[in-house]
């Protein structure tokens, strides 16, 4: 196999890792979804796209606060 074949398969790991921990946040999550994220995600990837993706979200928020308050 050449390196290529690998590429759609990292690809669709990292969107679904991405997905997983973005309907995390949102609180919805179907059990069966669940089960199969266990099975074939890698914990580590899961915390690290979590951590980031809590860093992105309170950073947002804070450019959201100071443009709210820059224009009053």
């Amino acid at each position: 196999m050449s390196t290529d074949d690998h590429l759609p398969r990292k690809k669709f790991a990292f969107l679904a890792t991405v997905s997983a921990v973005l309907w995390a946040f949102l609180g919805v999550r179907r059990r069966s979804d669940y089960q199969k994220d266990i099975e074939r995600l890698n914990p580590l990837h899961l915390m690290a796209v979590g951590v980031i993706g809590a860093v992105l979200f309170v950073v947002g928020l804070m450019v959201l606060v100071n443009w709210v308050v820059a224009k009053g």
